[in-house]
């Protein structure tokens, strides 16, 4: 998904640095164009934070993201000399944190925006804009020291900011706040302080902050493989209406990990799936995962996934070892399943599902008993536990204790002998004079209103637009009192008529 998940003024012109020549990548026009760009995004947070319209500073985030890749630390620095007084914390601390460039390119320009700017006083939302800023070239250029620094001073700051203007900036700051410390493998660190966060958006009413914190704690216990606390967290933290798309999706995915460990695999399936469904197309990644653990409950389940979710366009390669771990399970193959376990032990380490494959083996073991049970009406013990390939010590025990298992659990539908030592299979009956069509009927049709249910909540009106359905009212009035004319006039004509 977004990587996130995934977003003014000087009083002097700085002095050119020779520290290091400009990258070759960076050309004095394109500095300047990136440089125009970012004034025209510092404008929207201007006009945003004026007329607390906090979807443009929304948009402003998003335009950010977009021209991450073209951000040059030239142009970075001249933007901050720009936004920035000169010579205040802020601008001494960020300014610290860039890399000392050549700026010859950027005096004449900086020189015009001294003489328009030093006039103003630095809005708190500029000064976090700039904050963020740093951050995400800082992460982008690989210096997750200097991001760490930005970041804490950055969150250090924020504590001491209460408007409603600032949430969504604050929001993106919490974010890489922690996947800073995350890409230094130091998410303990700041447990606690995302825990206060938390507080102190709760208190404040940042409902997407809270949203936002929320995630980032449960990422951070689950990094840990803390998922008890992780739970507690999530079942006490307070509930309301999502206001970003991104974040619930994060948060479905982290609820559905949480409840595949706790054995809850069918509120497991729906959170993931949903997950999936609701996450951007651009966010391969986060998707590529979502259906990683939503195959793996799917066969916990004995659901066998469609062969079109392996195929999705930019997932074929990152989701084959689920491919072939499906076809095991399918097959009821134990020892293919061993194989492939064996074969993508690695990947299944670092996606952290190896403790649910290992789960697995009962299903692989049902799956090939149920395939005999359809086959043969009757067969032994000992090829049962051949055709299933046990390899025990007392494979024909082991046998009889598996099928015994399987009928008690409705798996299969069959009687053990034991004196003679074979399993009989029943006839198989007609599916469709049960409750199962009706109840997989039943199951569509409530996916389908839940999704009807969430369309309708997620429209979106226009600002003021009640004003407009008041008026096209009082036309609407002024129209049937018309018509009750005309219907008046014409009844009293065709009495004329008789």
């Amino acid at each position: 998904m977004e990587s996130a998940d995934v977003e003014m003024k000087e009083s002097q012109p700085v002095a050119p640095a020779a520290d290091g020549p400009v990258p070759s990548n960076s050309t004095p026009s394109a500095s300047s164009n990136v440089l125009q760009l970012l004034k025209e995004i510092a404008s929207l947070v201007e006009i945003g934070a004026y007329t607390k319209e906090v979807r443009r500073i929304a948009r402003a985030v998003r335009l950010t993201i977009v021209l991450r890749r073209k951000l040059t630390a030239p142009s970075v620095s001249a933007f901050l000399n720009q936004t920035l007084v000169a010579g205040s914390e802020a601008h001494s601390r960020l300014s610290s944190y860039l890399p000392k460039e050549d700026e010859l390119d950027m005096d004449v320009d900086t020189e015009t925006s001294t003489t328009q700017l030093s006039t103003k006083h630095t809005l708190p939302e500029l000064e976090i804009y700039c904050y963020l800023l740093v951050l995400i070239f800082l992460i982008d250029q690989k210096k997750y020291d200097e991001a760490k620094a930005c970041s804490s001073a950055s969150i250090a700051r924020l504590k001491n900011l209460n408007r409603r203007t600032i949430d969504v900036l604050a929001s993106r700051l919490y974010f890489y706040y922690s996947y800073s410390y995350e890409l230094t493998n130091c998410l303990a660190e700041i447990r606690r302080n995302l825990l206060a966060l938390h507080r102190m958006a709760t208190l404040r009413r940042d409902e997407l902050g809270q949203e936002t914190l929320l995630n980032l704690l449960l990422r951070n216990y689950l990094h840990y493989n803390l998922y008890d606390q992780a739970e507690k967290l999530r079942s006490k933290a307070p509930r309301f209406e999502a206001h970003s798309n991104q974040q619930f999706c994060r948060y479905l995915f982290y609820l559905g990990k949480i409840r595949t460990i706790q054995l809850e695999y069918t509120d497991a399936k729906e959170s993931l799936l949903q997950a999936a469904r609701k996450a951007p197309v651009a966010a391969r990644g986060f998707r590529i995962q979502c259906n990683k653990w939503a195959v793996i409950v799917r066969l916990l389940l004995g659901e066998i996934p469609e062969r079109t979710v392996f195929m999705q366009k930019g997932m074929k390669k990152a989701l084959e070892p689920y491919f072939e771990l499906t076809n095991a399970v399918r097959i009821g193959d134990l020892e293919l399943f061993r194989s492939v376990a064996d074969k993508f032990s690695d990947t299944f380490t670092s996606d952290r599902t190896n403790n649910l494959i290992v789960r697995l083996r009962h299903n692989v073991i049902r799956t090939g008993l149920r395939n005999i049970s359809i086959a043969y009406s009757r067969i032994s013990l000992a090829d049962v536990a051949k055709k299933l390939r046990l390899d025990s010590p007392n494979p024909v025990a082991d046998a009889e204790c598996i099928v015994a298992k399987a009928i008690r659990d409705g798996a299969i539908d069959a009687t053990i002998d034991h004196a003679k030592g074979w399993m009989e299979s029943k006839e198989t009956g007609d599916v469709y004079s049960t409750n199962d069509p009706q109840s997989a009927f039943d199951s569509r049709i409530v996916f389908c209103l839940n999704m009807h249910n969430d369309a309708v909540k997620a429209l979106r009106f226009p600002p003021n637009s009640h004003k407009k359905e008041k008026e096209s009212a009082e036309k609407r009035r002024e129209r049937q009192q018309q018509e009750e004319e005309l219907a008046k006039h014409i009844a009293e004509e065709d009495d004329d008529d008789f």
